[in-house]
């Protein structure tokens, strides 16, 4: 049983890997920011939850990273800031620990000899498509200081293989969504509308379009790119190939909850002109012929599952309507 280190592993997706690297049989070492509390996140009602060792300390304190890699094998380095609008307002906290953060995952990669790590990138570093679909050899646009921290964590990455050859892979999905989704993301944001009964589902941009694959299928990429043997160094997309508007994604939602309301743009939820991504769509030819790995869940039964979720966890989420 190989020991697997996951950082951000209480969160949205690490949730969803970590339970799926304990069902694989890995021996899970899941790694999130320290709280006095103890609080577990997503992982806190899970099955799985002592087949799981949690250790919390801090990705952006170097000592803290490298005690809790000692003994791992592999690494799925997750742990990230996220939110493009809090970007805007603290760049700092997203340099601090989104390129700081991977530093310290590579050098005590370095130092303890780590046979594999993944480091989770995001279609975002991409900007508004050039040409569609995207694939690994399209330009980076720092569109946000959010996505300039990530291009800027992936070359730090990548010259760390260059380096001192780290075997480091770097994945690339593209917008993921489903359960446990933070209530401030696009699909959750209108779930959550809709179900707290809101006659105005307040949305930013609904123009732009975006390639939306479902979590399981991203756990999946994680753990087949783990497998691919001498493809160190390289990026590879994960996304469904597919493009939806914000609006279609909208109309979708309302129409599977038979829910009637007006979509408004709130003008607070608007990017910047320039820093609007339009359009990204992926090409996913990259892991496909490298891998088994194939999306699974079409955008209908996502939803579906997804808005099921969102109705039975609807209190947790109450907070929410008035900031998502």
């Amino acid at each position: 049983m190989k020991k697997i280190l996951i950082t951000g592993a209480t969160g949205f997706l690490g949730s969803h890997l970590t339970e799926l690297c304990v069902e694989k049989d890995f021996e899970v070492v899941a790694f999130d920011r320290y709280n006095p509390n103890y609080n577990l996140g997503w992982l806190e009602r899970s099955k799985y939850r002592n087949d799981i060792n949690f250790i919390f300390g801090d990705i952006r304190d170097y000592d803290s990273v490298l005690k809790t890699m000692k003994g791992c094998k592999t690494v799925f380095h997750l742990a990230a800031l996220i939110g493009i609008p809090y970007s805007y307002l603290s760049p700092q906290a997203y340099l601090k620990t989104n390129i700081e953060g991977t530093y310290n995952i590579l050098e005590s990669s370095k130092h303890l000899d780590i046979e594999q790590t993944i480091i989770t990138s995001t279609s975002e570093v991409y900007g508004s498509a050039k040409y569609v679909p995207i694939d690994e050899k399209h330009p980076l646009s720092a569109q946000s200081p959010y996505s300039a921290s990530k291009i800027s964590a992936d070359h730090l990455a990548l010259s760390y293989w260059n380096s001192f050859q780290v075997p480091i892979k770097i994945i690339r999905p593209f917008n993921i969504y489903g359960p446990r989704q933070s209530g401030r993301a696009v699909i959750p944001s209108i779930i959550i509308q809709a179900l707290n009964n809101k006659k105005e589902i307040e949305l930013g941009n609904i123009e732009p379009s975006r390639d939306f694959t479902y979590v399981t299928d991203t756990c999946n990429a994680f753990l087949d790119i783990l497998k691919i043997k001498n493809f160190f160094g390289n990026i590879l997309n994960v996304g469904s190939n597919t493009e939806y508007t914000i609006e279609d994604i909208a109309k979708k939602i309302l129409a599977k909850l038979n829910y009637k309301a007006n979509i408004k743009k709130e003008m607070q939820r608007v990017r910047s002109l320039k820093s609007e991504v339009v359009r990204l769509v992926c090409d996913n030819s990259k892991i496909l012929k490298h891998t088994q790995w194939k999306p699974e869940i079409k955008i209908e039964e996502g939803l579906d599952m997804t808005i099921n979720w969102f109705r039975e966890f609807k209190d947790l989420f109450k907070h929410d309507i008035y900031h998502v």
